[in-house]
């Protein structure tokens, strides 16, 4: 499955924010900023304060990745639409095609983060399904992920979990 900017990176961004917010460690700075430039997202180091914000988001995008049935999750973002009150607009810039923007640079990073991965999210619902966003079926994990599988089953973060869970499962069978 294909998605554009702001329907891959920004949705892979929500999904690499709830699971930081996963570990417990506070979001520093320092801790954002590999994170934010890996999806495409760094425009300038974050203060400790938006930081904070940003953690804060992350706890709201959470719900969103979370086992529910379709209208909920449909809520959900929603939501967060409402909360990132985003007013996107098209621009042309570094020899680029024209394209969306969702957030005013001169609003801050922060309003940006949300912006974009509250459209990602809804991107996805819309034009991919609600069931593209799940958690981790290993019961010792719950990590968010975004399924960019071709078929749309993924029930699990990671091939390794995938793995560890079915070595689990033989397991159990060998003791019955």
């Amino acid at each position: 499955m294909q998605f554009t900017h702001y329907g891959g990176e920004a949705a892979l961004l929500a999904m690499d924010l709830v699971n930081a917010t996963a570990t417990g460690a506070p979001f520093t700075p320092a801790s954002l900023e590999p994170l934010l430039a890996a999806r495409g997202t760094a425009r300038r180091s974050l203060t400790l304060a938006e930081a904070a914000e940003v953690e804060a988001w992350s706890h709201r995008l959470a719900p969103c990745f979370g086992p529910q049935d379709p209208r909920l999750r449909r809520e959900a973002v929603n939501g967060l639409l409402a909360e990132a009150a985003s007013k996107p607009y098209i621009t042309v810039h570094d020899g680029h095609a024209p394209h969306l923007h969702y957030a005013d640079p001169a609003l801050g990073p922060v309003a940006h983060i949300r912006a974009v991965t509250a459209a990602a999210l809804a991107h996805v619902i819309c034009f991919a399904g609600p069931s593209r966003l799940g958690t981790c079926a290993r019961a010792r994990c719950g990590l968010a992920f975004v399924d960019t599988s071709r078929n749309g089953r993924r029930a699990y973060c990671s091939v390794r979990c995938a793995n560890n869970d079915a070595v689990a499962r033989h397991r159990r069978r060998g003791t019955d």
